[in-house]
């Protein structure tokens, strides 16, 4: 389900994951979040999402962190 929500359009915000095509990115989810709006709040300001659409900026970003590779720093 992931895929069908979050795109990647090189010619939409500059290739950033979206919702839906929508010009909201993962990131602008996850800053609203991170400021302390709460998913109504979200979802009163951008009727055009839905609470899927936020579950599945909080799943792309949790599987980009999980991938995420540690190199170790030489001392």
């Amino acid at each position: 389900m992931i895929q069908t929500l979050i795109t990647i359009d090189p010619k939409l915000r500059s290739g950033k994951p979206c919702i839906r095509n929508l010009r909201i990115t993962v990131y602008d989810i996850l800053e609203m979040l991170a400021s302390g709006m709460s998913y109504d709040e979200i979802l009163e300001d951008y009727p055009k999402l839905t609470k899927e659409d936020i579950f599945a900026s909080l799943k792309y970003a949790a599987d980009r962190e999980h991938k995420t590779i540690l190199v170790p720093m030489s001392a």
